[in-house]
Order: C-alpha cells, then structure tokens, then sequence
C-alpha cells in the first residue's frame, strides 16, 4: 500500500466529507520521521478506522533562522516509513497554504509556554500551538497523538485542547528510546557518532532517580554538556542541552 499524499486544504477537505463517521487518529510531525514517529502511527492504526499523518517544518515555531535551515528534511524516506505502517493519507502543506494571513492571528498561552523551553526560545510554543490549532481545524481528527519526549508541548497542546472546547482526545505514547537510552529525536541524526554518545550520557545522567537538580547539573558540566536548564516539573525532571551546536531535550 502506498500512502495518498495531498498538498492542499481544499482537496482534503473535500476528502474529509467521506470520512462519515469513522474514527480519524492524526500524527502531524515536522518530517524526519524515526521510530519514535512510528510508534506514534501505530497506535493510530490500531486505534482508528483512517490514519493522517501531515509532515510540515513549521517556520513559526523556530527562532533561531539557521537552526530551521539545518531541521532534516527527508521526504522519500518518510513517505517509505508512513506507507509501510499503512497510513491512509499524507499531509505535506506549503507554507503559503498554511499561513493565508502571514502568521498575523496567533494562539498564545501566558503561563506555562514562558517557562522552561518557552523561556529560552521566546514564541516557540505561540508558533506550536498555532499551527497545531490550524492542523486540528483542517484535518478534524477524533484521535491526535503526540509523544512524551516534547512534555512541555504535549501539555499544552492538551490545556489548548481543552481550553477551547475542541471535540477531539489527546493521546499521549510513552517516549522511545534508543537501546542506550538515548531518546529518539529527528535532531539526532544531525550529530556525529561522539555526538550520540554523548547524548546518551545526557540521557543516562537525567535518568538517576536520587540525584538532585545540583547532582544533574555538576554531573552533565563534568561531561562538557552544555546546560540551557534543567528543571523539575511536577512528577517529571526535565532538561534542555546543548551537543555538538545541536538542541537535545528529554525528561524522565
């Protein structure tokens, strides 16, 4: 089977109108797709009667030029991947089909979305909560899921959600990783092999339960891992660093 892969809302929409009332489980990624996205597709396939998948670099979310000139961007292979896990429809929008208004309506969240990864990429989560609303509104799933690895964004996807009545769950899938930890990341694949190892120190440090905060910290320096933060967040310890000029984030 070969995924149908559509560019535009209007042919989707017009798509949509067959759907009845069947299930829609909905994946939307930024490409580059891993096993982590994989996992996300098959839980969507055993879940729902049709499965979408959208692949969009979403330019808003991003306030570093040059960190969305280097995001990966493998379309064959991820079209290869979404059709071997049997995924009905693709969705690869440009970005004038995506922003008709240039980007001057805007969702914003004015709490959580300042901390952590909001505090240091200042409108990252406007740019995410954005184009997922967007997302939402033209593929109406009833099913949307997202991994854990990105806790920040999962939650306030799920408070938007949640805030503004809309008739959809969020599925959450546990974050996959590596066999030496490391959780899978499309910015991963932009690291050397002393990179990933380093990475994976990364991972195996913020994964010690007793450790304090200070414990992490003085433990990731000694590594020459550079600290944006890292933080506690309810039941969860979350970290953003920085390898090889490449961005990692995780939490446990």
């Amino acid at each position: 089977m070969r995924t149908n892969v559509i560019n535009t809302i209007p042919e989707y929409l017009e798509l949509r109108k067959s759907f009845s009332n069947k299930t829609v489980g909905f994946v939307p990624t930024m490409g580059a797709l891993h096993e982590g996205h994989a996992e996300l597709l098959r839980r969507a396939r055993a879940e729902n009667d049709i499965v979408i998948c959208s692949i969009f670099v979403n330019p808003t979310q991003f306030n570093n030029a040059e960190d969305l000139e280097k995001y990966p961007r493998t379309l064959n292979n991820d079209l290869d991947l979404v059709s071997h896990l049997r995924t009905d429809y693709l969705f690869c929008p440009e970005f004038n089909e995506m922003y008709p208004d240039k980007y001057l309506y805007k969702i914003e969240e004015k709490e959580f979305s300042k901390r952590l990864c909001g505090f240091h990429r200042p409108g990252h989560f406007d740019g995410v909560l954005t184009v997922v609303m967007k997302l939402f509104n033209i593929i109406k799933p009833t099913h949307a899921y997202f991994g854990e690895k990105d806790y920040q964004q999962l939650s306030l996807i799920e408070g938007m959600v949640h805030a503004f009545f809309m008739d959809l769950k969020i599925v959450r899938v546990p974050t996959i990783r590596n066999s030496n930890g490391l959780a899978l990341s499309s910015r991963n694949t932009r690291l050397s092999t002393q990179g990933i190892k380093k990475a994976e120190i990364f991972a195996n440090i913020l994964n010690q339960p007793k450790k304090t905060i200070e414990d992490i910290k003085k433990e990731l320096t000694h590594e020459n891992i550079e600290i944006e933060y890292v933080e506690s967040y309810g039941s969860r310890r979350l970290a953003a660093v920085w390898i090889e000029g490449v961005r990692l984030i995780d939490n446990v």
